[in-house]
């Protein structure tokens, strides 16, 4: 069973091809519950992204700011499990058609096992992950086995990774690059910088691979803003404080489903 690395570069392209950027959302497996979470995620998907990501709660969240590690607590208290997360991303997919990664820290897959873990997610229809904390000197093991199944392995860049780094990351890297705005943890932010902007410049002169920005955006504006030089646009805090707001779920998902439609026309320039 082969994963679904080509429909996710598919998709970047095409959106490229519209003289736009992708619009990439994230919410966490199992959040409020695991029904649930496929609900917001499938209506996220509806509203107008183009890519999911689906995280995988982890108790020691090292990239996570404090809404996503609120979401990540009240998965991991409702019993969440990597077969939790699988089938998030098997009916996300099947439900759209669009592509679904899991983002998620390196240990879980580890414990897991590298076969295990990449055979179920190209079983399951996966397009790829985001590994935030695995070394590119240490991810040999990890490419070879998402390689052979057709899986996207994203890393993260930041705006501290040298020239030389941004090399070394994304020649082994592929589906696209993670470039991480600013230095800290995820959040939405009252501006997005001119540090992702540059960080976009020097990635490109070491790539081809499409370079998406996340952390911080969380409305049209600045997601119009960080269009205007990125090739897609991650946004995960915004969705999970939508869900984390409503007074009840059905609200909450038709809270996401609009912003999802609001970020949409954000990245195409109709904001």
């Amino acid at each position: 069973m082969s994963g679904n690395i080509q429909l996710l570069n598919d998709t970047l392209a095409a959106a490229r091809a519209e003289g736009r950027a992708a619009l990439i959302a994230y919410l966490p497996a199992g959040f409020p519950t695991v029904a649930g979470g496929i609900e917001a995620i499938k209506a996220v998907l509806d509203g107008g992204a183009d890519v999911m990501e689906v995280g995988l709660p982890h108790s020691d969240p090292v990239l996570d700011g404090p809404v996503i590690q609120t979401a990540d607590d009240i998965a991991l208290r409702g019993g969440v499990r990597i077969a939790d997360v699988m089938r998030t991303v098997r009916e996300a997919h099947e439900a759209t058609g669009k592509p679904v990664l899991v983002m998620t820290y390196w240990n879980p897959v580890d414990r897991y096992g590298v076969e295990r873990f990449t055979a179920e997610l190209a079983a399951a229809g996966g397009a790829g992950c985001i590994l935030p904390d695995l070394p590119v000197q240490e991810s040999a093991l990890w490419r070879e086995h998402a390689e052979k199944h057709g899986l996207a392995t994203v890393f993260v860049v930041a705006p501290s990774s040298k020239d030389k780094r941004l090399a070394e990351i994304t020649e082994v890297g592929s589906g696209f690059v993670y470039a991480a705005s600013l230095m800290g943890v995820t959040g939405t932010r009252a501006s997005v910088g001119a540090q992702a902007e540059d960080l976009v410049e020097r990635t490109r002169a070491a790539t081809d691979l499409p370079v998406c920005v996340g952390l911080g955006v969380s409305d049209a504006a600045q997601a119009a803003e960080v269009a205007g030089f990125a090739d897609g646009v991650i946004v995960g805090s915004a969705f999970v404080k939508r869900m984390l707001d409503a007074p009840d779920h059905p609200a909450g998902v038709e809270a996401v489903r609009a912003l999802a439609g609001e970020l949409a026309a954000g990245v195409r320039g109709q904001a």
